[in-house]
């Protein structure tokens, strides 16, 4: 008896250390972590005991050192519990609770002596993070990654929203399938790009979105990607396992390491209502505190500029009609313009007195700076020198002219792909916007990469982005990075990087068009980790009224480019459109101008990915409400219940909803404003066109 009690012991205690256990505060979702007979890392997670991740093994293979894949045993388990509250600089909410329970698991492989890793779970109400993590130690110290095997095992053939996986990019079309369907529908989602490299049948990339038979709504991301390679997934198709898969550098290696160091946060945010999958701060949170003393510089901006003539075709980037320049040898002033060239003294000016005239904080303008005549596809080092205007380009006029109206010049800075020249040119560029009066830079990184053969989300790339977020914070400039890597919650700890791109934004309803599904998708997916710089705002929705070449026009009604304000968060929010198209539509367009751009919360009232969107708002400091809803390109009645409004006061709330006869295809220009009376026990269904939507201010009525 006592030996059998002896067995039974040693075979629990042998369970115990190699399976732990860990719950969410609320008590909803549970993670197992254990090890397989050959000593791999698994995990699993439930959620309300439906599965979200199967038994999934975890690992990182090496190149010149042993791999971190199996041989494991538990040498040690350490559990925490963590619980504040915390405030953003900026954010859809004042305030953000950062609560979770921790496990913390020690390895160690029996056949490198004296090594060790780490892998630290964190599980919120919202979600899973975990990383690997590497403590310094004698027998670690560099190591090259040639592939992280990290697995994400789904429990079936779960309905997806996905991109085709690229090193180079994300504007993409987003398709929606089941898993099973990803593999013969990839062809047709790789449309052509400036710079692209897709690296299988069924690689797809991240935030990915999915939806479950059994009603459960999964994201999976990354959280913090610092000084790594961007992790995409690739499916096997025939197990419904994704596994992730890094960019690789030049060479084809995905990482050099040193110790002590870490991965990037794996996210994974799962639950049975779709709106909470928008609510999550859960990425956020896996993100450092600031890491800067002095914030103070750091605003939300609300601007218009001198960019979508240029998109459309009306107007030039370039200053004259030759194919062929070099910088400091090209003699501008003898060249003859040519005649289309919008970045020009006097038309900026004009932008200049629209901003002014209606409260705007900047004027962007690009094309202002040599170079523009054969910056696309020569694979040119030195293409811009970030400081020497066109001749027709007055930089310390404009500064005068727009500080004189209480308005901020907003730099532009595309590199064209080349970042050795933008490095090498950096501090100058900096100091220029600075003795100029511009306080944010919008960088663009067109093309392919310049040290050639790198991609733009590979390890060295990434390194580069975080370099200019950081540099510029030392000129206290903000950053909003177009074809950059995609957001990984690092705004939390660099809050100066106030935008991203990365995704298919309104410049592509002048290139064909996004689907009018498209930003009902974008907050499930790429807002996942960080607010886009999407440029909303389009009245004119023919392309043709500015260029009779391009025949585009925009997916959505032009009530629906108002809603966007609010359904697509962004402390960056450009009214995109021309002013003279503006002066037509004033009355839509103080939408645009009351809107805030800071908030103190943010209600989540409906939502269904690809499907619609509904989010009111509350201005930051203001009683002050804005609800936007959005619908595809199916005519939808949305539903705000006013239930967020304080209790026993009255309010006055603005309403622009489509006509009666609006439609994105046919009449986009539809439109009817109306005021009404609302109180927290108001309910109001509004009627929202194909492609359409509705966009509500929301004040109280004073006694």
């Amino acid at each position: 008896m006592n030996k059998l009690f002896t067995a039974l012991f040693l075979l629990v205690s042998c369970v115990v250390v190699q399976a732990q256990e860990l719950i969410s505060p609320d008590k909803n979702l549970k993670l197992k972590f254990s090890l397989t007979s050959d000593g791999t890392p698994t995990y699993e997670l439930n959620y309300k005991n439906k599965a979200v991740i199967k038994t999934s093994r975890l690992g990182i293979e090496t190149k010149d050192v042993p791999s971190f894949l199996n041989g494991f045993t538990v040498t040690k388990t350490e559990n925490a519990t963590f619980d504040e509250t915390w405030s953003p600089v900026w954010g859809e909410q004042k305030n953000i609770r950062n609560n979770y329970n921790e496990l913390l698991v020690t390895l160690a492989q029996k056949s490198v002596k004296d090594r060790f890793i780490r892998i630290r779970f964190r599980l919120f109400n919202d979600g899973l993070g975990f990383r690997y993590e590497f403590p310094e130690q004698e027998n670690l110290a560099y190591f090259i990654i040639k592939e992280e095997k990290t697995e994400f095992a789904m429990a079936g053939d779960h309905k997806a929203f996905w991109l085709p996986g690229d090193f180079d990019t994300q504007e993409y079309s987003t398709v929606t399938s089941n898993l099973s369907e990803i593999r013969g529908k990839m062809k047709g989602a790789v449309t052509q790009n400036a710079s692209q490299q897709t690296f299988s049948d069924t690689g797809v990339q991240t935030p990915l979105m999915l939806k479950s038979k059994d009603g459960l709504y999964i994201n999976i991301h990354e959280a913090a990607l610092v000084d790594y390679s961007c992790m995409s997934l690739d499916l096997d198709d025939k197990n419904f396992v994704f596994h992730s898969f890094l960019t690789p550098d030049a060479v084809g290696d995905k990482g050099y390491m040193q110790a002590p160091t870490q991965s990037p946060w794996r996210t994974i945010v799962v639950s049975d209502k779709a709106a909470d999958i928008l609510a999550s701060k859960l990425i956020l949170n896996l993100n450092e505190p600031t890491k800067y003393k002095d914030v103070s510089w750091i605003k939300p901006v609300k601007y218009v500029g001198v960019w979508w003539e240029m998109i459309t075709g009306k107007s030039t980037w370039a200053y004259n009609d030759l194919t062929s320049v070099k910088l400091g040898e090209t003699d501008y002033s003898k060249t003859k313009p040519n005649g289309k060239h919008a970045a020009n003294t006097a038309h900026v000016k004009e932008y200049i007195d629209f901003a002014s005239k209606h409260g705007f904080d900047a004027v962007l303008v690009e094309g202002w700076n040599e170079g523009w005549e054969d910056w696309f596809g020569k694979s040119k080092d030195y293409v811009f020198d970030f400081v020497t205007p066109y001749p027709d380009f007055d930089v310390k006029e404009l500064h005068r002219y727009a500080a004189s109206k209480n308005v901020k010049m907003m730099m532009h800075h595309e590199t064209s792909g080349s970042i050795r020249n933008y490095e090498r040119h950096m501090d100058k560029a900096y100091q220029f916007m600075v003795d100029n009066g511009y306080n944010s830079v919008k960088s663009g990184y067109v093309g392919d990469i310049i040290p050639r053969g790198e991609y733009h989300y590979g390890q060295w790339t990434n390194n580069h982005y975080l370099y200019a977020i950081t540099k510029a914070a030392e000129y206290k400039i903000m950053v909003n990075a177009h074809e950059a890597v995609r957001p990984t919650g690092l705004s939390r700890t660099y809050p100066n990087l106030i935008g991203n791109e990365a995704a298919r934004g309104t410049e592509y309803e002048s290139f064909g068009g996004n689907n009018p599904d498209h930003t009902t998708i974008l907050p499930f997916t790429r807002l996942m980790g960080g607010p886009m710089d999407y440029t909303p705002g389009i009245f004119q929705t023919k392309v043709s009224a500015y260029n009779p070449d391009n025949n585009s026009f925009i997916h959505t009604t032009l009530v629906k480019q108002l809603a966007l304000y609010v359904t697509m968060y962004s402390p960056l929010q450009m009214a995109a459109d021309l002013p003279e198209t503006y002066n037509k539509h004033l009355d839509a367009f103080q939408f645009i101008k009351d809107v805030a751009i800071d908030w103190d919360q943010t209600n989540i009232l409906e939502a269904e990915p690809g499907d619609f969107i509904t989010i009111a708002r509350k201005a930051k400091g203001k009683d002050e409400w804005f609800v936007g809803g959005i619908t595809d390109e199916n005519a939808r009645v949305g539903n705000v219940n006013f239930d967020f409004l304080p209790k026993g006061k009255t309010y006055e709330a603005i309403i622009y909803a489509d006509g009666k006869d609006a439609h994105y295809e046919t009449n986009p220009q539809s439109y009817q404003i109306k005021k009404v009376k609302v109180t927290s026990k108001t309910k109001l269904k509004q009627q929202m066109a194909p492609g359409g939507g509705f966009a509500i201010s929301v004040k109280e009525i004073s006694k």
